[in-house]
């Protein structure tokens, strides 16, 4: 069964495809523990991506896009979570080839779950003022890969 892709207001557009870079965090893990690696190389673009990229859209999506659905909804709540432990995976020093086992894990996860699950929820409630708040907060810049170390291929 394929899951078809969501139809995503242009406001959130750029959220997604911030998601999209993060999947393919996780899709650049895999495929260095499938080369084996050294899990210091990874760690290091691990952490750029975490402080350049995750960083701040975690920001964004805690103060402009999940304030849209109620502080206690559930969605937001379990999002929440999920930020949390992902910031605790990237603070973790000790076992980097354990650690980005499951950032990789965490992270594909809480992607698909903002993608599929929370984002529909907050388009079906959010207003067109809201949205339009959304577009003037979040114009990401182009996404600028590190491609020091370009372990992944």
């Amino acid at each position: 069964m394929k899951i078809k892709p969501q139809k995503r207001h242009i406001a959130l557009q750029p959220l997604s495809r911030e998601h999209h870079h993060g999947l393919l965090l996780s899709w650049k893990i895999r495929s260095g523990f499938s080369k084996n690696i050294d899990p210091k190389r990874m760690r290091s673009y691990a952490d750029w991506f975490y402080k350049t990229q995750l960083i701040p859209h975690f920001e964004i999506e805690e103060a402009h896009i999940f304030t849209i659905l109620e502080k206690d909804n559930e969605l937001v709540k379990k999002a929440l979570a999920e930020h949390r432990r992902i910031k605790r995976l990237f603070a973790e020093t000790e076992n980097d080839a354990k650690t980005l086992s499951k950032i990789e894990e965490e992270l594909e996860k809480h992607i698909r779950f903002e993608e599929r699950v929370l984002f529909p929820e907050i388009q079906k409630v959010a207003t067109e003022t809201q949205m339009i708040e959304i577009e003037k907060i979040h114009q990401p810049e182009s996404f600028e890969d590190n491609l020091d170390d370009e372990f992944w291929k």
